[in-house]
């Protein structure tokens, strides 16, 4: 496969889990803003969506204050924001349009088709617009699309390297929506183990789409030792932090396999996940939850400097 397919390719997986992130963190945010305390944290709820997507400066010098109106539009329609849901759409969807060859119609049709439904959204009036009917058309429309790649492309590289961008970015959402969470919202550390606390925890789980699996997992009480557990280090958790490198050893050792050769990001992914593997929750807790996952995103950013560089750009040495 040339090059600039799998880039192609691997920017779908990345753009289309990076929208379903920014809906996700919204609906983090709309939830957490009903609670009557919210707002006193390190940061307001609102402001921790920007910290957390990594968006806070270039909406800063867009708009200034974090207003909440703000914030929704520019995580969901700016398109001056490159993490933005219709920005992450519209390059999915070029991104298709230049590889249509290496789809099958089914994918095509789905990416096509949320891009169609996102323009009729963006000309409707703000205020018939509520915040939760978007997140839910974001959610359903990339379910589709990924249901659309599981169920009808060949298992080739192409469909490697489209996971490759999927699980990658997966990684990197999972653990800046649990340092959202952690650092940002909860308010002093007193607050831990409040009712607060647990909403929070709740909150966050149901933003994954995560609550239920979690009771089916651990049942009882909801702790931040458990749900650490789950969403870092229980390879059962689909959204987990082991569970997404997991997932991307596997990809990058099926090209290693068809390619018939292997490269330092093989080695590099697997040292990821082999500390992953030997830690506990009280290894992570220890460090400091905020700290591990600092490290962790930018063990993930390295990573995907890996990949671009051996696979993608050939500017690896």
């Amino acid at each position: 496969m040339l090059s600039r397919t799998a880039e192609n390719l691997y920017w779908i997986g990345r753009y289309m889990e990076r929208a379903e992130t920014m809906a996700r963190l919204l609906e983090v945010g709309a939830r957490i803003a009903l609670l009557p305390s919210a707002g006193h944290g390190y940061r307001s709820e609102w402001d921790s969506l920007l910290q957390a997507s990594g968006t806070a400066e270039g909406f800063q010098h867009k708009y200034g204050d974090p207003v909440q109106r703000n914030i929704e539009s520019y995580l969901f329609f700016d398109r001056d924001n490159p993490s933005s849901v219709v920005t992450c759409i519209g390059r999915a969807r070029e991104n298709a349009r230049i590889v249509r060859t290496a789809m099958t119609s089914q994918v095509w049709d789905a990416l096509n088709s949320a891009f169609q439904e996102l323009k009729q959204i963006e000309r409707k009036p703000r205020s018939e617009l509520e915040l939760t009917r978007l997140t839910e058309w974001t959610l359903r429309t990339c379910a589709l699309v990924r249901g659309a790649i599981d169920t009808t492309l060949l298992r080739s590289d192409g469909w490697d390297f489209l996971n490759l961008g999927y699980k990658l970015e997966r990684a990197d959402a999972t653990a800046r929506m649990l340092d959202v969470k952690y650092y940002v919202l909860l308010p002093r550390v007193e607050f831990v183990g409040s009712g607060l606390d647990t909403y929070q925890w709740q909150t966050l789980l149901r933003a994954m789409s995560s609550h239920r699996a979690f009771h089916w997992a651990y049942g009882g009480e909801i702790t931040a030792a458990k749900i650490a557990h789950f969403l870092i280090l229980n390879p059962m958790s689909p959204r987990s932090l082991i569970t997404s490198v997991d997932g991307v050893v596997n990809h990058l050792d099926r090209l290693a396999r068809n390619y018939r050769a292997s490269t330092p990001v093989q080695s590099e992914a697997r040292s990821l996940l082999g500390e992953l593997s030997e830690m506990t929750v009280d290894d992570v807790f220890e460090e400091g939850l905020h700290e591990f996952l600092t490290r962790f995103v930018g063990k993930v950013g390295g990573l995907s400097m890996s990949v671009s560089g051996c696979y993608l750009t050939g500017e690896a040495q």
